[in-house]
């Protein structure tokens, strides 16, 4: 029971209120450990259950002082040994795709200096070294551009330009305008032909990229709410790009710690998934590198290949296996070509993620509510039950 109701809080907490705290689940933390293979078949919320149970019962027989009673040890050391003993999912690689990822190092924060043109700049000059090869794609981080080529003609010109040049659509990023909504957008800009595909972010991060009951939370700290200018709309695009022939999963940022996003992408048949991100308001903390591990259990949990590459770091290439085969150097200017793999065959975890988390969830408050009926139940006395004689 308390390692069901430990995921349903962190089910509820990824979702209620507002949504977008979900980096927090205890599942996050093992990106490199023996437990890593476990993700492919029981997802996060399944791993992190699982763990849950083997502490809680370890301090069940401490709580008890049982410890040397070697009957208690058979269900935590059997968990334990499940965990570590699943194997790796059987990936078949269908091909590769080459990618050329660009991580431009541009004054992305919110409080850097820059002047207007400075952050898509930076982004074009990190770019500079992909324009003689010939790719399958180029990818730009969240966070790359100071406006939208849908409005500005310079930064069109600029997008098609590096299409041209490298002969592959761009991957670009840009805030987006339309229908009077303001959206968080990457953007499939094929050479030549312009933009093609949207994928708007599904769920914005509250407080962060916008602020949810801004009336109520700004008499709270108005100076603090003031600081997010803009409320992006969430948006209702397929997170699916289709790239010569190949379907890629498309997320931005936080949408690495986004069951649905990452999940649709796969069962609607994404062999690779390309992950953008801003991390220049984190400076050199190791937020971006909780992103990066995130996105190594996500590698594994749903057998792709993951393009993670951001505006400073930590930019990289995670094979299906969680490991990194290329990355670039943190606050530097940089871009990295690979032959990333693609695959198509899908995990339980992806195929029954969903399932599994819900099926938890339901566990745990149902264990509660039943412990609830059980403890407080009418109670007949021997008195009541015999009738008195005359």
């Amino acid at each position: 029971m308390v390692a069901a109701v430990w995921c349903a809080r962190e089910e509820v907490s990824s979702t209620w209120p507002y949504g977008g705290f979900s980096w927090g689940r205890a599942a996050m933390s093992q990106s490199t450990s023996p437990l890593r293979e476990s993700f492919a078949w029981l997802g996060i919320s399944g791993v992190g259950f699982v763990m849950v149970l083997v502490v809680a019962m370890i301090l069940q027989i401490v709580s008890t002082r049982t410890l040397r009673h070697p009957g208690q040890w058979i269900a935590p050391v059997a968990a334990a040994a499940m965990l570590v003993g699943l194997p790796a999912w059987p990936l078949a690689q269908t091909g590769t795709m080459r990618v050329g990822a660009v991580q431009g190092n541009g004054p992305a924060g919110y409080f850097d200096d820059s002047n207007p043109g400075d952050l898509t700049q930076a982004q074009v000059d990190a770019t500079t070294p992909l324009l003689d090869e010939r790719l399958d794609a180029v990818l730009w981080p969240e966070g790359a551009t100071d406006r939208s080529p849908l409005d500005d003609n310079d930064t069109a010109a600029t997008f098609d330009a590096i299409a041209q040049a490298t002969a592959a659509p761009l991957i670009g990023w840009a805030i987006t305008e339309r229908d009077g909504k303001t959206y968080n957008t990457e953007i499939q800009w094929e050479p030549g032909a312009g933009p093609v595909d949207f994928y708007d972010k599904k769920h914005p991060v509250p407080f962060g990229e916008y602020v949810p009951d801004r009336a109520f939370w700004r008499s709270l700290a108005p100076d603090l709410v003031d600081m997010v200018a803009r409320d992006y709309t969430p948006g209702t695009t397929d997170p699916i790009f289709d790239i010569s022939g190949v379907p890629v999963g498309i997320s931005i940022c936080f949408d690495i710690v986004d069951d649905d996003v990452l999940r649709q992408s796969v069962t609607e048949g994404a062999q690779v998934l390309f992950s953008s991100s801003n991390n220049a308001d984190f400076g050199r903390s190791d937020q971006s590198a909780q992103q990066l591990a995130i996105a190594q259990i996500r590698a594994i949990e749903l057998g792709r290949s993951v393009v993670n590459i951001s505006t400073v770091g930590r930019s990289a290439v995670i094979a299906p296996d969680g490991s990194i085969s290329k990355e670039l150097p943190w606050h530097a200017p940089g871009a990295l070509i690979a032959d990333v793999p693609l695959a198509n065959s899908v995990t339980p975890a992806a195929r029954w993620g969903g399932e599994i988390e819900t099926a938890l969830a339901v566990l745990g408050f149902g264990s509660l509510i039943g412990a609830f009926l059980v403890l407080h139940r009418p109670r007949l006395t021997s008195r009541s039950c015999h009738r008195k004689v005359p």
